[in-house]
């Protein structure tokens, strides 16, 4: 056995008659120092015999030090080492049989030579026996440390399928190789698209005057064969551990060449060539033309990665390939201890295909029993067929065939599972991990799964668990007559389709990159600041890289912002990917609604439910060929009633968007509207015009499936309301309306992939602009980020501002984003200000360009984003919210709750039951009347104002004393219980323009209820420096709720109220304003008051 040993000076003594004794019995020996009494630090030998050990230089270690305490705390902070301190055989063996213990610690100074004989005599003769309990226990241990290493103690390899030029120059492929155990690596063509398209990764490349000359596909091999030598380099040592087992890195053919047999063979053979490593497999698909391609390859010892492989029908067709292979090499003379292949088998892919036919059939299905048959397949199929597939393959690499080119050094063609995240929000994130895992498999893995399993995955040997139940699925499967060959056969055509896209993309952006100098397209973002915050901003970017904050982020790092439950809110890192890799979902259902007949679609929704979808509408407009989206998120009667006119009922898909499945508002939107479709098509048939988008689970999941609803798509758990746009939230609506979703994701993967961790920090668009956030209004009190946007993106500025300021506000800090203010001349803004301008580079306006310029001018930070197009807006929802998360940490707070909104919920639940069982509201009373206005505030806000007013208790003397208690850097907010209308808007804005004007104070303006969902966080628990005017009125006509005593104004009044008392309990200067029915004659009353009330 080659033995490895290593001590501090008091263990040199007893170290050198260990050597001794082992050499003697024939060990060989590897003497890691130290070689003399010179004191010296246990750690620095502990380090050594464990870099030994991983480097397969020796099979077990010996280490001392004085007592044996010390050495053996710092070894087992070691990588690959389990160290055990022993004074006793029975220890020294059971350490290793039971717990794999791979280095036995000995005390210098406690035992002594004729014991340490007796303890390496037991230590190196003893064996792991591999047994389940000690082998789940040694799991668990391992996982302890990292729980992606523990998947290696049940003999499964851990890839990433990703690569890119950033990943290995900044170092971090070479840390996921250390830290985490990475043993390869898998490429295609949509990552290296991304990469290029949408980051300066390859400027160097494309920035030489060959890169001109160079044809697409030739200058895309150029770059791609660089980083796969270079990645190959960084695995070299995975694969010299492992005995050429692991640490491959994957390089595809053109998929163009998928059903061209001879084409293959040469690219292969080229690629082959040109990569000049070992250490690479060529990937293949597994078409009829790719597996002779195949085994002709491996007949030459070149490896292979098969991918795209859906049934255990084609899989044995490739063991064949494989194996005749081989036996061709081997009578050529071939070395077959060199070649290696992988058979990449597809996972969730197959859930989505059947759990979309299941679906379907559940419409249809006529009895119970069938439908239980249906329900019971439901996210079942994939990892039967993968389990049922690994039995197979211990079949087929057993016997006397395989026996005897295993008996020259042949490597098994290891089962590798793809496609391991999961699209459905019902499963675990990890699921495709965690239920496949078992001996000489390979699972590799996209980075956010990655990244999910490492914070969360539960490790234990699950791969050859109940492999009766997967033959009862796969039964149950052709029982209810779903042919997996068909679905197979579609998913093959479907991934050669899809990589053959993905290519054609790539070579575009290899072209386009070249002729733009390799600079990137993602929407460009410069800035300008004052001096002293552009070095402030310098040094937190500084910080970040030194701590590894973007890894942190990525890695769901809770420490990173307060250390609670923010790593369960970050699906949204791989909401984009997920989606691209099932997209047919979304255009299933876009034609669905398009070929149903469909007029309209409605949505029924509040806040970050709502918002992406009402943004999308706004900029996108009416598509041609596809229903008109219209989306109702208020409680104003008049405003229900309004929609209600804009739709033909009969023809209008209805959308209840609720996350919780538990908001008040949406759940009524769905009561009142149900109800009237009912009227007009009957019970049977409404079921069919709604759909629901909710959580798995919900109450309205129930509620739809009771209804018969058309279909429930499901949010993800891990995702916020606010962090839903890239969700189903956003996208189901958005696909409906007609807008190309694949193609709205792919430019959103390039703002994905320009903001993740190996991109350097000051080239990363998201982590930028977080750091100025952060640092603006943490540090400089230009805490009111005015947004400026566009006229074609203009609605925009509405989902940014309940991004910032529902994430934000908290706590007592934040961010209070001012969106929609009238532009105004650089002297009217405060110097508690910071601007973002997001330019539409096909419609810009040239006042608001002039504007900018000024401000810059006049010394104000300002932030320049250049938006090409609306199909950009998927890049700025990404890039906003990896800024968010990063303004969170820096101000110190959790950017994902929204603790004061849900206050208002609880208080406006109470107020409707009570109005249940009484028929009423609490009565109020004003401390003003007159002119058609009543006043309300509390006692305290009642005595402040009648102290500056000193008797002059008209309307326009409360309303001066109201605006007087401004002070420096605070801001004015407008809260609008009314119709959203053009005519409101007009005049609150002249309000709003006023009060801006008069004092340089920074303004706000909300519609309620829906302001409540988004800026009603940052009002409530943000810092206290707003002063409020909530303005409220009696309705003209009132919209009753089916099966409820209250009606809509009965709950828009209880929300108000809410609202406003929260305002109150925490501190607020509020005052609320209640017009009568008349709200036009109202509120230019109310205006006439405060112009009056502004005049010094």
């Amino acid at each position: 056995m080659r033995i490895v040993v290593g001590s501090d000076h008091a263990g040199f003594d007893l170290k050198e008659e260990v050597k001794a004794f082992l050499t003697r019995e024939n060990h060989e020996v590897l003497d890691v120092g130290t070689h003399s009494k010179d004191p010296v630090d246990y750690p620095d030998y502990a380090e050594a015999i464990g870099k030994a050990l991983r480097e397969n230089r020796a099979e077990r270690g010996i280490l001392l030090c004085g007592s044996g305490v010390g050495a053996s705390m710092a070894a087992n902070r070691i990588h690959g080492v389990r160290a055990g301190l022993c004074h006793d055989t029975y220890s020294a063996h059971q350490g290793v049989e039971h717990d794999n213990m791979n280095v036995l610690v000995l005390g210098g100074r406690v035992v002594g030579i004729e014991l340490a004989r007796e303890l390496i005599h037991a230590f190196v003769h003893a064996s792991f026996t591999g047994e389940g309990r000690h082998l789940r226990r040694l799991a668990k241990m391992t996982a302890l440390e990292n729980r992606l290493r523990s998947l290696q103690v049940f003999g499964q390899s851990v890839w990433l399928d990703y690569i890119r030029r950033s990943l290995i120059t900044s170092g971090e492929l070479r840390r996921l190789i250390d830290d985490d155990g990475l043993r390869g690596v898998t490429s295609n063509p949509a990552i290296f698209e991304k990469a290029i398209a949408g980051s300066a990764d390859y400027r160097n490349v494309f920035e030489t005057p060959e890169a001109r000359t160079m044809d697409a596909k030739t200058l895309y091999e150029k770059i791609v064969v660089r980083d796969i030598q270079d990645a190959a380099d960084a695995l070299r040592p995975v694969y010299d551990e492992t005995s050429k087992r692991d640490g491959y890195v994957s390089l595809e053919v053109s998929p163009f060449l998928a059903h061209d047999t001879a084409g293959t063979i040469d690219e292969a053979r080229r690629l082959w060539q040109t990569v000049g490593h070992d250490n690479l497999m060529i990937k293949i698909p597994a078409t009829a033309r790719g597996i002779p391609a195949i085994h002709q390859l491996i007949s030459e010892g070149i490896n292979v990665n098969v991918t795209l492989l859906f049934s255990r029908e084609v899989y044995e067709q490739v063991v064949e390939a494989y194996i005749a292979g081989l036996e061709k090499f081997a009578t050529r003379g071939g070395n077959l201890k060199r070649v290696a292949s992988v058979a990449s088998f597809f996972i969730s892919r197959i859930d989505t295909a059947i759990d979309t036919l299941i679906a379907a059939r559940l419409q249809a299905a006529m009895t119970p029993k069938e439908e239980n048959l249906l329900r019971s397949l439901t996210g079942k199929v994939a990892i039967a067929n993968a389990r049922l597939t690994y039995q197979r393959y211990l079949e087929l690499f057993s016997g006397p065939r395989w026996q005897t080119l295993s008996s020259r050094g042949a490597q098994t063609q290891r089962l590798l599972w793809a496609s391991t995240s999961a699209k459905n929000p019902n499963y675990r994130d990890v699921i495709y991990v965690e239920e496949l895992i078992g001996p000489d498999t390979v699972n590799t893995i996209p980075l956010a799964t990655f990244e999910a399993f490492r914070d969360h995955g539960r490790p234990r040997a699950s791969l050859t668990e109940d492999i009766e139940s997967a033959y009862d699925t796969m039964e149950a499967l052709a029982e209810a007559g779903v042919s997996l060959k068909k679905v197979a056969d579609t998913l093959l055509a479907e991934g050669v389709q899809l990589f053959s896209d993905a290519f054609g993309k790539l070579l575009t952006a290899v072209k386009k990159q070249s002729r733009e100098a390799g600079t990137g397209k993602i929407n460009r973002m410069t800035y300008q600041l004052p001096e002293p915050m552009a070095v402030a901003v310098k040094d937190t970017l500084a910080e970040w890289s030194a701590q590894e904050k973007v890894r942190r982020l990525w890695g769901r790092d809770a420490s990173l912002w307060t250390g609670k439950d923010e790593a369960r809110w970050l699906g949204w890192l791989g909401i984009a990917n997920d989606q691209l890799a099932h997209i047919q979902r979304l255009t299933r259902i876009a034609e669905i609604a398009r070929n149903t007949g469909f007029s309209h679609v409605l949505l029924l929704g509040m806040g970050g439910s709502s918002l992406c979808s009402e943004v999308m509408k706004q900029i996108f407009g009416t598509i041609s060929g596809f229903p008109e989206l219209y989306v109702l998120d208020s409680t104003d009667p008049a405003q229900v009633k309004a929609y209600e006119e804009k739709v033909d009922l009969k023809n209008t898909l209805f959308i209840v968007s609720s996350k919780s499945g538990s908001t008040l508002e949406t759940n009524i939107f769905k009561q009142y509207f149900f109800d009237r479709v009912a009227q007009i098509v009957g019970l049977k048939e409404a079921g069919k015009r709604f759909i629901a988008i909710t959580d798995p689970g919900s109450r309205m999941q129930q509620v739809a499936e009771s209804d018969g609803f058309r279909h429930v798509f499901f949010g993800w758990p891990n995702i916020g309301g606010r962090y839903s746009a890239l969700s189903d939230f956003g996208l189901v609506p958005a696909a409906i309306m007609g807008v190309d979703v694949v193609k709205f994701l792919d430019r959103t993967e390039e703002m994905v992939y320009a903001c993740m961790p190996s991109v350097p920090i000051e080239e990363n668009p998201g982590v930028m602009l977080g750091a100025i956030l952060g640092v603006a209004a943490g540090k400089f009190g230009r805490d009111k980020a005015t947004i400026i946007t566009s006229p074609g993106i203009y609605d925009l500025g509405a989902w940014l501002e309940q991004m910032l300021a529902g994430s934000t506000g908290k706590a007592g800090k934040g961010l209070i984003p001012v969106d929609r203010e009238i532009p105004g001349k650089p002297d009217v803004y405060g110097n508690d200000r910071l601007f973002v301008y997001l330019r539409l580079g096909l419609a810009p306006d040239a006042a608001q360009d002039e504007l900018i310029e000024a401000l810059e001018r006049a010394g104000h930070p300002v932030i320049r984003i250049a938006i090409d197009d609306p199909y950009d807006l998927g890049e700025e929802f990404f890039r906003w919210e990896i800024a968010t998360a990063v303004t969170g940490s820096i101000i110190g707070i959790n950017p994902f709750d929204q603790p004061d909104v849900e206050a208002s919920k609880i208080a406006t639940r109470k107020l409707a039951s009570e109005y249940e069982k009484d028929g009423t509201l609490p009565p109020e009373t004003p401390i003003f009347t007159g002119e058609g206005i009543n006043l309300y505030t509390d006692e305290r806000n009642t005595d402040s104002l009648r102290t500056v007013m000193k008797g002059n208790r008209t309307l326009a003397g409360y309303l001066r004393a109201h605006l007087s208690r401004f002070n420096t850097s605070d801001y004015f907010a407008l809260l609008a219980y009314l119709e959203m209308n053009k005519a409101h808007e007009q005049q609150l804005q002249a309000i709003r323009k006023d009060v801006r004007d008069a004092g340089r104070i920074a303004t706000c303006m909300g519609f309620g209820p829906r302001f409540l969902h988004s800026t009603g966080q940052a009002f409530k628990g943000g810092p206290n420096t707003g002063v409020f005017l909530q303005i409220t009125c009696d309705d003209a006509v009132d919209v009753p709720v089916p099966g409820q005593k209250y009606t809509f104004g009965v709950i828009k009044a209880a929300q108000a109220r809410s609202d406003f008392q929260a305002l109150l309990e925490r501190s607020r200067r509020a005052l609320r304003v209640h017009l009568g029915s008349d709200v036009s004659a109202g509120l230019a009353t109310l205006q006439k008051a405060i112009t009056a009330a502004l005049i010094p």
